[in-house]
């Protein structure tokens, strides 16, 4: 009777065990390719962030480099209509690229790049001001020149903080 029994028993597992293998199986490859869709989300994100990082630096550091060549331009008296055009396509990439940065990047990023925003516009309405000839009282080329320098610390904190949050270790 035992050998009977062991018999059954066997042949039970056997059974079952043909039975349930393609069910294991195809449970254990749906883990596998949503952990792989998962991955490459998680890569997708990464690399539209780390695009949108280089976009808003970039496009940050070409307003600040146009807005400091306007100031020294207007205070030589040779500001023109090519220097015109190139901040106002520089102003509008600026703006484009913190536009699409605020639907992928961390808020702590949008806060730096809002403090360089913040030095950025207010040098551009003194150049602005000052190419119309309706400065405001103590508005000079040289003063806005002085006041443009503290973006450069907020440029290089906003891309300390984009290369940490990108794993970037020095």
């Amino acid at each position: 009777m035992t050998a009977a029994v062991t018999a059954m028993i066997t042949a039970v597992v056997g059974v079952l065990g043909t039975l349930f293998a393609p069910v294991l199986s195809q449970r254990l490859t749906a883990r596998q390719r949503a952990q792989e869709a998962r991955l490459a989300q998680e890569r997708r994100a990464f690399e539209e962030r780390r695009a949108a990082y280089t976009a808003m630096n970039r496009a940050s550091r070409q307003f600040h480099t146009l807005l400091k060549d306007a100031l020294h331009r207007l205070r030589d008296g040779v500001y023109g209509d090519t220097e015109r055009d190139q901040l106002e396509e520089a102003r509008r990439d600026h703006r484009d690229r913190y536009a699409e940065a605020q639907m992928i990047v961390p808020e702590r990023i949008m806060e730096a790049s809002r403090s360089v925003n913040d030095v950025l516009a207010r040098t551009d309405a003194v150049v602005k001001r000052l190419d119309r000839g309706l400065a405001r009282e103590g508005e000079t080329a040289e003063r806005a020149l002085l006041d443009l320098k503290e973006a450069e610390h907020r440029l290089s904190a906003m891309r300390r903080l984009m290369r940490e949050d990108l794993g970037v270790r020095d």
